[in-house]
């Protein structure tokens, strides 16, 4: 019971939760700033340093790909859990080693991450976005769940929330490491799991923003924060339940016998691709060969290393819209308390925005994954499209905020966040398809050091140069729209142009995902039925 897939999916979403800590960063940067006397751009350096931590995971996919992916399955169930051994000393390590203390203590998060993801993958692999977009949900809701935490047990004392984000991540990690396996059996349900694990992913969204915003209304007493933590808790702890439902089901089909009937709707009676074009094209050697050159033909004893992939057009297309993306996401974050501080915005009130930040990047990161699994299962739709609407989107957002009217900071917050969480379950799943899951862990890594590079230019060499330009006064402050407009503005433009570069990857894949992609995703869901 303890190697089933679904005990796995249950001990990730946990460590998932209490691993986001870099998301809290938005809480305790004015008290920073203010402290240590730091101008704008000293600021977004050190949140920087943060990101790359946070981003920078390669080393934790070439530990995961060393250990686990491949080994013969007996090793693989023995040794998966070792990423997330080194997360916790890292984890823990962190606030001592203060001269490193951004980056050590935001790297921990990359070998949790790698860990769970990439396990995930493995053991869905016919639903890859949809469990991407859960695993990847539960870190994006993590700071808020962490803040919860520590608004019912230790409020008003930053140093012990720090800590905090030190002890607690390393006591789960420890506790349920060993779970963390690949199962690979065939077993059947696992669209009606996911289904369900998904919908307590979206309860606990909802009761986090529930909560956040009362918090904003009324003053809770020190019962109440109390008694809304230990109902979050039980929230998270419901999981259990459904793994403990798939297993008995799972017991009764074996003992009865029963064949899966799970099947895309894009395959007919036979197991034949339901639309002629599929078909044909699917059947004819020569266009097979003519699909999308740069991108290998993938067959699980070809998955690519990360050296490979970088040699393709297709891996660069990816890191420089992930740049864009993600990039202009973290910059937003790591700025929006000086944004609200700009704009006459209340602690609370921009406390209030830290925290449901949390929220939109959940949704952004569950929904991208459960919609792209949707058009790919249902109309055989590329995912790079999605990744090419939701960047075009998020301009939108960068210019709402650049306006400065009254409100617009949390609506511009709203759809930047939902845009940014859903390059975090597009990307990881898109690297899979195109170029395998053996080294997964390490590709998808390396692209998400575009994440940090791009927080870089745009919140050191444009938001940060220009509001100490605007700044003035012994505070090295800036009250006003115009503090932060022309960044935005700036930002916008590069996200537009991360669309049109996710537009590129699109149409260099899409003829890809049609031939080799759903022929995979339907042979596999064949073998299931055999």
């Amino acid at each position: 019971m303890l190697s089933s897939k679904w005990i796995t999916t249950v001990a990730s979403i946990w460590i998932q939760c209490t691993c986001g800590g870099s998301y809290a960063f938005g809480v305790y940067s004015s008290v920073l700033k203010s402290s240590q006397s730091y101008d704008q751009a000293t600021l977004d350096t050190v949140s920087v340093f943060k990101d790359i931590g946070a981003n920078a995971g390669v080393l934790s996919g070439l530990l995961y790909s060393a250990v686990a992916v491949h080994r013969r399955r007996l090793r693989r169930r023995r040794d998966n859990h070792q990423a997330s051994s080194v997360s916790y000393l890292l984890s823990f390590g962190g606030p001592a080693l203060m001269c490193l203390f951004m980056f050590i203590a935001a790297h921990a998060q990359t070998f949790f991450n790698t860990a769970n993801v990439v396990t995930a993958v493995q053991n869905f692999p016919d639903y890859g976005g949809t469990i991407v977009g859960i695993m990847k949900g539960f870190l994006g809701l993590s700071g808020a769940v962490l803040i919860q935490v520590y608004d019912a047990l230790f409020e008003g004392n930053p140093s012990i929330f720090i800590l905090m984000l030190a002890l607690l991540p390393t006591f789960i990690s420890l506790l349920l490491m060993c779970l963390v396996r690949i199962d690979e059996r065939d077993t059947q349900g696992n669209k009606k799991q996911l289904n369900r694990f998904s919908t307590v992913a979206l309860l606990v969204a909802a009761y986090l923003m529930i909560v956040i915003i009362l918090e904003n209304i009324f003053t809770f007493p020190l019962w109440a924060r109390i008694a809304t933590l230990i109902l979050l808790l039980l929230l998270l702890a419901s999981p259990l339940g459904i793994a403990a439902n798939a297993l008995k089901d799972e017991s009764e089909i074996s003992s009865q016998g029963l064949v899966s009937s799970e099947r895309s709707p894009l395959l007919s009676d036979n197991g034949s691709l339901q639309s002629e074009r599929w078909s044909s094209a699917a059947g004819d050697p020569k266009e097979h060969h003519a699909a999308d050159e740069d991108t290998p033909m993938l067959q699980d004893e070809e998955d690519l290393n990360v050296v490979q992939a970088m040699r393709t057009g297709n891996f660069w297309l990816l890191f420089i819209a992930m740049a864009c993306g993600m990039g202009s996401g973290l910059a937003t974050i790591n700025n929006i308390s000086q944004i609200g501080e700009s704009l006459g915005y209340t602690t609370v009130e921009i406390n209030t925005l830290v925290s449901l930040w949390s929220i939109w990047n959940f949704l952004g990161r569950f929904g991208a994954g459960y919609v792209s699994d949707i058009l790919l299962h249902r109309r055989g739709w590329a995912r790079p499209l999605l990744m090419v609407i939701t960047l075009a989107t998020m301009t939108i957002g960068h210019v709402i905020i650049a306006s400065g009217f009254a409100g617009n900071l949390y609506v511009g917050s709203v759809i930047v966040g939902v845009c940014y969480g859903s390059q975090w379950s597009l990307m990881p799943t898109i690297t899979s398809e195109l170029f395998g899951v053996g080294h997964m862990g390490t590709i998808f890594n390396t692209i998400a050091i575009a994440s940090p590079v791009g927080s870089y230019l745009l919140s050191v060499r444009v938001i940060g140069y220009i509001y100490d330009k605007e700044a003035s006064g012994k505070q090295n402050s800036c009250s006003g729209t115009h503090c932060f407009m022309l960044s935005f503005l700036i930002i916008g433009c590069v996200t537009l142009f991360g669309s049109l570069v996710a537009s590129a990857l699109f149409f260099r894949t899409k003829r890809f995902y049609k031939l080799v992609v759903l022929r995979r995703l339907n042979l596999s869901l064949q073998d299931d039925d055999r």
